[in-house]
């Protein structure tokens, strides 16, 4: 992308990223959320007329620089400084280099050279860069960045989610670099060969000359390389073997925070940690809801009519449920405590909920049709009574 690029080409950058880090993309994520502010600063100063030809004229922005003054001072004219003084020496803003920068390479531009450096990216001037390819590796070197959160879904039984279990799984995770041990960087004695020991070089950009923080030894002035092993990263990617307990009564959906088995942290700062999340496997005859369990009963008409003691599974196996004379079909009847261990509150336990559904005979004989003769003569009542009332008709 050139420095000429249109504010369409602007935008549609500023909407591309804006999408990957937005907060609501990444819950929990701090760099992301980070690097979306820092993202929207830089939007407000590229689609703005004004500032971006300040940025155009001096590669950085700052609203005490008015576009007279900034047009000046890049014809060599006078300095941008607030006030009528002398010369100003600027050495934190970074001329960029417009040319050749693809947008769809943002997170291999300013977001990897700073993730090489150890830092992660991050920061108005590094946005701003990333778009227009500028300043380098380096310029940040040093800060420490804390180790991101993990998220990792494990499938367990329905018996499992139940009754407890211990897992063993094999997590891809970022740690700690042990060739350098997170620095990112392997130090020798010596002084940087670049800024020979100053911390700083300096760019010119046409009349103007800048002292910027060098990019080899990040400003520190000491003799340092890229560690060969992490690439300058602090991490490396390892898969870690570990045990997970799910306990009793775990239900389907629920996260185990394993604190500080994230990715590592850059330069010694925290890791962040591990979630696992628990999707439980169905049963063909019980339903769980939360830590009640539910199930259809079938009964006899006899059963329903005159009331009977039935045996019915729950997840302990037989218990005994009385059926009270005249159940109607589709009623529920409750046994307490013959449902799910609560994982949440120790020594609680859901109920079993039993939905009773009538069984009707399948008639073949004379003797069972006069039967059922007579018991509708004995009672005459019309079960659709109440429906025919609530209709108006």
């Amino acid at each position: 992308m050139k420095k000429t690029a249109s504010a369409e080409d602007i935008r549609k950058a500023f909407r591309k990223l804006a999408r990957k880090y937005h907060p609501d993309v990444n819950p929990g994520d701090k760099s992301a959320e980070e690097k979306f502010k820092t993202l929207s600063e830089a939007n407000d100063v590229l689609s703005d007329p004004k500032k971006r030809k300040i940025y155009d004229q001096l590669g950085f922005y700052s609203d005490n620089i008015d576009p007279a003054t900034a047009e000046a001072y890049a014809r060599g004219g006078g300095s941008p400084g607030p006030g009528a003084g002398g010369p100003r020496s600027y050495t934190q803003e970074v001329p960029i280099d417009f040319g050749g920068f693809d947008f769809n390479d943002f997170s291999e531009g300013a977001g990897a050279a700073g993730r090489r450096a150890g830092t992660g990216g991050g920061g108005f001037r590094d946005i701003l860069s990333g778009i227009f390819g500028g300043a380098g590796r380096g310029e940040t070197m040093g800060r420490p960045e804390a180790g991101s959160d993990l998220e990792y879904q494990v499938n367990v039984g329905f018996w499992q989610a139940i009754k407890g279990a211990e897992m063993q799984l094999t997590i891809p995770r970022l740690e700690v670099c042990t060739n350098c041990h997170g620095q990112g960087y392997i130090e020798s004695p010596g002084q940087c060969p670049e800024c020979k020991g100053k911390g700083q070089v300096t760019q010119k950009s046409g009349s103007m000359k800048f002292n910027v923080p060098c990019q080899r030894c990040g400003g520190s002035g000491k003799n340092r390389t890229l560690c060969p092993v992490c690439h300058g990263e602090g991490r490396v990617e390892r898969n870690e073997s570990l045990k997970v307990r799910i306990k009793p009564g775990t239900r389907d959906g629920q996260r185990i925070r394993l604190p500080g088995r994230g990715n590592a942290g850059t330069m010694g700062a925290p890791a962040g940690d591990l979630y696992i999340i628990v999707r439980a496997g169905e049963h063909p005859v019980f339903k769980r809801e939360g830590d009640d369990i539910h199930l259809t009963v079938p009964v006899t008409l006899s059963e329903a009519a005159l009331g009977a003691k039935i045996e019915v599974p729950t997840i302990d196996g037989r218990a005994l449920l009385r059926i009270p004379p005249g159940t109607q079909c589709g009623q529920k009847l409750r046994l307490r405590e013959k449902g799910v261990p609560s994982a949440v509150t120790e020594g609680q336990r859901g109920d079993e909920i039993i939905e009773i559904h009538a069984a009707t005979p399948k008639v073949g004989d004379e003797r069972s049709k006069e039967i059922l003769r007579e018991l509708a003569k004995l009672n005459p009542e019309d079960p659709r009574e109440e429906l025919w009332k609530k209709i108006g008709s």
